[in-house]
């Protein structure tokens, strides 16, 4: 922009200033429209636009009514079109008060020479003001598709972070899921290893190894989870599930109905783990049915505690996690049973 005025306005003074005095005030008004343009990329108005403006306007009406220049609208024209757009509020009126007062300068030039209106009517009128028009109208376009593109980058920075929240969020839920887990069992097992010391020493001390054994997996597990390489096995949960409920007396009974499609065995995995550390903590549980379909689990069980489902918080973001995959988490609490449902849409002959 600063090079495209810098030559106009340099070929402006070349053809129109026949004078010394004209070539001047035209070398003056294309100085302005030229430090005007250098500084148009700044954000919001400079300072220097004022000063710049103050100098083509007067440039316009010195050389439109003293000098005889019909092209000393040129400055004027560059500067208002130029920073029209970028006018907080009321830019189309600034547009408009630009064209005008172009015209009306121009139309002045009537006062002093009323008899050549065939010659200052289309030099100091209509072509100014339709210069400055189909300039502004342009600056107008391109300022419509600056901010749009503004637009466009501040939304992939909000996407950008939004993707960052959302990784977070779920690098939290993960390390929940293994950290909670891991302490809510080892609670139980050491409250176990408790009772058993004065009664069954073998038997505490095997809980206790057990305890070592499971502090030692959940580290590997965070390391696996702070590198990105930590999968659930449905398999192993459901294993691991079994054990700590039988551990902690509570009846486990195990139905497949079908063979789980290896899309969904991560998730559910996910499921079962997050429901049996809720069952553990939150239950007064007699027994547990596990139900397992080819896209699909089910844990029902008895002894629901008085926790409301808002409190379950761990459910609220696996909950978001598996209908982002396009699956869906139900929960139901009815006459003391817990109900924890989660279903994919697929089946294996979608394969």
């Amino acid at each position: 922009m600063a090079v495209v005025t810098l030559s106009a306005g340099t070929l402006v003074v070349a053809v129109d200033a026949r004078t010394w005095p004209q070539a001047l005030v035209l070398s003056a008004g294309a100085i302005a429209a030229f430090v005007a343009s250098v500084r148009w990329t700044a954000v919001g108005i400079p300072r220097v636009v004022l000063p710049c403006l103050i100098v083509t306007a007067a440039v316009w009406i010195v050389g439109a009514l003293v000098l005889d220049a019909h092209a000393a609208f040129f400055g004027i024209s560059v500067v208002g079109s130029l920073y029209a757009p970028k006018v907080p509020r009321h830019r189309v009126v600034a547009a408009v008060g630009l064209v005008t007062f172009v015209a009306l300068v121009g139309a002045a030039k009537l006062l002093i020479a009323p008899d050549d209106v065939t010659d200052v009517l289309p030099l100091y009128v209509l072509l100014p003001a339709g210069v400055t028009v189909v300039m502004a109208g342009s600056m107008f376009a391109g300022q419509v598709f600056y901010d749009l593109v503004e637009e466009l980058e501040d939304a992939r920075e909000r996407e950008s972070e939004l993707a960052v929240v959302q990784e977070r969020m779920r690098f939290a839920s993960d390390l929940h899921d293994i950290q909670g887990h891991t302490l809510h069992v080892v609670k139980l097992k050491i409250t176990l290893a408790e009772r058993l010391l004065g009664t069954d020493v073998r038997r505490a001390g095997e809980e206790l190894r057990e305890v070592r054994a499971l502090v030692g997996d959940t580290i590997t597990q965070t390391k696996e989870l702070a590198y990105a390489q930590r999968r659930l096995n449905l398999s192993a949960e459901l294993e691991n599930a079994k054990n700590l409920f039988e551990a902690a007396g509570i009846h486990v009974r195990v139905e497949r109905e079908a063979e789980v499609d290896e899309r969904a065995n991560e998730l559910l995995g996910q499921v079962l783990r997050e429901t049996t550390t809720n069952i553990l903590r939150h239950a007064q549980a007699t027994y547990v049915r596990i139900t397992l379909s080819e896209a699909g689990i089910a844990v029902l069980n008895d002894g629901a505690g008085t926790t409301p489902l808002s409190g379950l918080s761990g459910l609220s973001t696996l909950k978001e996690r598996i209908a982002d995959n396009g699956g869906e988490l139900t929960v139901e609490k009815r006459d003391g049973r817990f109900l924890t449902r989660a279903q994919f849409p697929f089946r294996r002959s979608e394969r």
